[in-house]
């Protein structure tokens, strides 16, 4: 039985693919193209970077400084809360992408990266303020405001998701090495990144397919039009929120038209923390070989929705 019905969702969507090419080759090209003009330019920069950085030891020199805070907020090491402020800048998957570096390096445990998966894989700046604020919201202003609640949600998330004993070491920690060269950093960091942003894009362009046909057929407005039933949720709203929970381009992207409003904001920094079906499946891809489990991850992206959610409501009602 559990093989039956992943094979026959499989032939649904091989069925949908031949009845409607045009649907599908029209979002695939859409997909790519938001590839190309968003996700290859923000990202790639930051994948390349984050992977320099931790070949050539910053995990250790800036875990030095920051291991007592780690201990006492999150009760992790210094090195892996290194991954929350890598994450928070690069934004999906990237911080879930270190993690995994820092385990392959044995620089944290599969247990302490499982933890730190549930509240350092994180949008980035340049979605939230470039994408949103100004795209979406006409103002960086907001796009700022959101990403505060981003980042205060993360922590919160991170809190609740502390052990209640310390980090676990790992088993054998590898000697203080000399770092490779900078020119040796740099080439292994580019290898590195260009398949991570492949298996990215990859997810990206087969969700903006998906719910291109859950657009085709109708059936996303029906679903849409059954949630604006609930009080307080246009169908405009409904629409994006449906969207967002399988891919969050498509989801922010549903948003535009709307007014600034505290619930917008709030919808809009919901989709966000949760970041859609489709990063749950970015980050499996970036873990590929990683021992972390994954079930915190999924537990710390409906915690980021709803905190993210609840602060950017209060602030827009403080500052809008």
């Amino acid at each position: 039985m559990k093989q039956k019905l992943p094979i026959l969702a499989a032939l649904c969507a091989l069925f949908l693919l031949i009845i409607a090419s045009d649907t599908a080759i029209e979002r695939a090209a859409y997909g790519l193209r938001l590839c190309w003009e968003l996700i290859l330019p923000s990202l790639f920069p930051f994948f390349v970077v984050s992977s320099l950085l931790g070949r050539l030891g910053f995990p250790r020199l800036a875990g030095q400084r920051l291991a007592p805070l780690a201990r006492r907020l999150f009760r992790t090491s210094g090195a892996g809360i290194t991954a929350l402020l890598i994450g928070l800048t690069g934004g999906y998957p990237l911080g879930a992408a270190y993690l995994a570096e820092l385990e392959e390096r044995g620089e944290i445990g599969s247990d302490e990266g499982s933890r730190l998966l549930g509240f350092c894989n994180n949008s980035g700046p340049a979605f939230l303020i470039g994408a949103i604020g100004t795209g979406i919201f006409g103002s960086s202003g907001i796009g700022l405001l959101l990403y505060l609640s981003h980042v205060l949600a993360a922590v919160f998330s991170g809190l609740l998701l502390r052990s209640r004993t310390d980090f676990d070491a790992p088993e054998t920690v590898p000697p203080l090495s000399a770092s490779p060269s900078f020119a040796r950093a740099l080439s292994e960091a580019v290898r590195q990144a260009v398949p991570a942003l492949l298996n990215v894009c990859g997810f990206v362009v087969f969700f903006t397919v998906f719910c291109g046909f859950l657009d085709a057929t109708g059936f996303l407005d029906a679903l849409a039009a059954r949630l604006a039933l609930l009080p307080g949720l246009s169908e405009a709203q409904a629409r994006s929120l449906l969207l967002g929970f399988w891919e969050l381009g498509g989801g922010i992207g549903a948003l535009r038209g709307l007014a600034p409003t505290p619930g917008n904001l709030a919808l809009a920094a919901a989709l966000v923390g949760w970041g859609g079906v489709s990063v749950q499946f970015q980050t499996l891809a970036v873990l590929a070989d990683s021992k972390m489990k994954t079930s915190l991850h999924l537990a710390g992206r409906f915690m980021s929705a709803v905190f993210g959610a609840a602060l950017a409501y209060g602030l827009g009602r403080i500052f809008l």
